[in-house]
């Protein structure tokens, strides 16, 4: 079985694992630091790092674009530094990407959601290259399955939910 990885920060890390992990084709997800200037990143020292999830999966059984469109639906990523309650740089929407494609993909499926006009404003994801990854401390990995009323600010929003292209569609997408 062939496996890609995935790097996203969308908020407070517990919830998108917990709504990620259940995907068909996840492999694997831990939670841990991304995207900033401290080496060996903890929950209580992690300077500008965001709080990502690390997703392996199958892209026999889960494509790139699809996980990327399920993570715009779980966080709301018009919001800057912020996740409702959750306030700051560490709770930032970005996708690092790990290949040319992966950007690629990132850069077209966040044009998408800004042409549909089904999002409350236009998306601030930052796309920038994977670095390191953190793995935050065993308290925090799978805490939601572990802490089932602990907190999280992640839901699906079933309005925000990109329409199917067809190919016309994504071929001038991508030829642009």
């Amino acid at each position: 079985m062939t496996q890609e990885r995935a790097v996203l920060a969308g908020g407070c890390f517990w919830g998108m694992q917990d709504l990620i992990r259940k995907l068909e084709g996840v492999v694997s997800t831990r939670v841990g630091y991304s995207g900033g200037d401290v080496p060996n990143a903890t929950y209580r020292r992690h300077g500008t790092h965001a709080e990502a999830i690390e997703i392996v999966f199958d892209p026999a059984r889960l494509s790139y674009r699809e996980l990327l469109e399920f993570f715009f639906q779980v966080h709301d990523p018009t919001t800057r530094n912020r996740q409702v309650n959750d306030i700051g740089t560490t709770y930032r929407s970005a996708i690092f990407t790990t290949s040319d494609e992966q950007k690629r993909v990132a850069e077209d499926t966040i044009a998408d959601v800004n042409a549909s006009g089904l999002w409350p404003g236009q998306v601030v994801t930052e796309v920038a290259p994977a670095g390191p990854f953190w793995e935050a401390e065993p308290e925090h990995q799978d805490y939601l399955e572990r802490i089932p009323d602990g907190y999280t600010c992640h839901f699906v929003r079933p309005g925000w939910r990109l329409p199917v292209r067809n190919q016309t569609q994504a071929s001038s997408t991508t030829a642009s």
